[in-house]
């Protein structure tokens, strides 16, 4: 038996029928449209809505009265179960078999990202808490991972494409069933497709030959020669000798905050040099000791990251800022080191530098570098800052103009250490020298001060006794 089922309200009395049968009951019901069937006494109601339950109510012959009650019961019942169990399966599907991989929160700065890179494919194993992606953002590089061990069913995002945090990317089945079977092989496609049906071969009769006069060809004009250009006119290289490449979000902006830095602050560099002989020696006669003490090998940057920390506190202006028409002065030192990444510059920061110790300095710099080279970096940890240190001298840079990094008022550019002729004590010697540089925010920092900066910078850094003495 098959037939529709339909109630409606209507007041103090309602109306139901079934193929013909119509029967009247006498409260009022819910308005509802289910398609009924029936064997051997029993109709199974199923409503034509989402999430809707199969409930069964039984009726003795053709005709008979139906007791709804029981019906709406069973449907009241079984809503608070749907939804607690929907609740329970944020990342699951039907089948709770597969689970999806979404964009973690990224910072309260950040509301989106470029999805750079995927880091598996499907069909590849991953286990829990594993990346399977990166997003890329303007300060950091986040992985994607899996919260679920499993199988990769597949991408449903796209390299390229600007997420937000919450964004589905990946589906991954706990299960090998529920993966995505790899796809076919051009060689299994080819051996599975029946050949063709071959063409019946048609004689073709031989047609007569017919003589035909030779045809005289008349000589054709020779071509003009190519245009000769001026000497004036550029030679424009051809464009398939060029790649046109998207900037990364990090790229853009690094360029953006240098723009803004070079647009808003009046721009002043002044220099200096620094013989470093007494710091190399320095580190040259206590570097094993240091390395099985500390734990960490002694380098250059902790006596310039201390040397900076006397200067500041000589020189306080140069650790404020401006912030509208008031000067914000900072009682702390958070040195911010550059660190260039494959993936652009980053600047982490050294917190408290003025509390540490040369071996507290070197431990934070080796940690922070590594981050920064891995992409592990987070965002507080190159948040803020208040003076920024760069050393282009690893990379062989012997003089430069470093451009301030807002929201702060100066930098220092270090570079490479070479060995000149210098007059000392009426001889002429070698010695290592390096040129310092400090670009300075000229609307707050007058050059005296810059200039008195820079050199106890020199002096701490030719004579690291000074630090002791306090002198």
């Amino acid at each position: 038996m098959f037939g529709v089922f339909r109630r409606k309200l209507v007041g103090e009395t309602s109306s139901a029928s079934i193929v013909g049968r119509s029967w009247r009951t006498s409260r009022p019901v819910a308005s509802t449209t289910a398609t009924c069937f029936a064997s051997e006494g029993e109709v199974l109601l199923h409503p034509r809505t989402t999430g809707s339950v199969r409930s069964i109510c039984h009726f003795t012959q053709p005709g008979a009265t139906v007791d709804l009650r029981p019906l709406r019961e069973v449907m009241t019942s079984l809503q608070p179960c749907i939804s607690m169990q929907m609740q329970s399966r944020m990342f699951s599907s039907d089948s709770g078999d597969l689970v999806d991989a979404v964009v973690p929160f990224m910072g309260e700065s950040i509301s989106d990202g470029t999805l750079a890179t995927f880091l598996k494919k499907p069909g590849d194993r991953v286990e829990i808490d594993e990346p399977i992606a990166q997003v890329e953002t303007d300060k950091v590089t986040i992985d994607v991972a899996s919260p679920e061990a499993g199988i990769i069913q597949e991408f449903v995002a796209k390299e390229g494409d600007t997420v937000e945090p919450g964004t589905k990317v990946a589906i991954i089945s706990k299960s090998a069933e529920g993966a995505a079977a790899p796809p076919k092989s051009a060689s299994t496609e080819a051996v599975s497709q029946p050949p063709p049906p071959t063409a019946e071969k048609v004689e073709e009769k031989p047609k007569p030959k017919v003589e035909t006069s030779p045809v005289i060809e008349k000589p054709k004009p020779a071509s003009p020669p190519p245009p000769k250009t001026s000497a004036s006119e550029p030679q424009l290289p051809p464009k398939d000798r060029e790649r046109r490449v998207p900037m990364t979000r990090l790229r853009k902006r690094v360029a953006t905050r240098l723009k803004d830095s070079q647009n808003t602050f009046a721009l002043l560099t002044t220099f200096n040099e620094v013989d470093m002989t007494n710091l190399m020696k320095l580190r040259s006669e206590y570097k094993d000791a240091f390395l099985e003490k500390h734990g960490v090998k002694l380098g250059l940057m902790s006596g310039f990251v201390k040397a900076a920390v006397s200067g500041l506190q000589n020189q306080p202006i140069i650790n404020a800022v401006i912030d509208g028409d008031d000067i914000i002065y900072r009682d702390y030192i958070d040195i911010s080191i550059a660190v260039g990444t494959p993936k652009g510059l980053v600047v982490p920061v050294i917190r408290n530098a003025e509390k540490m110790n040369f071996a507290e300095i070197e431990k934070e710099i080796n940690t922070l570098a590594k981050k920064a080279n891995n992409g592990t970096i987070s965002i507080d940890e190159m948040a803020g800052g208040s003076f920024t240190i760069s050393n282009g001298g690893v990379y062989g840079s012997l003089l430069s103009t470093p451009i301030i990094n807002p929201p702060q008022s100066a930098i220092l550019g270090m570079h490479s250490i070479v060995n000149r002729p210098m007059v000392v004590g009426g001889n002429i010697v070698p010695r290592p020298m390096m040129y310092i540089a400090l670009t300075y925010d000229h609307r707050l920092i007058d050059g005296r001060e810059a200039v008195f900066f820079l050199r106890r910078i020199k002096d701490v850094v030719e004579d690291p006794r000074r630090l002791l003495l306090d002198i």
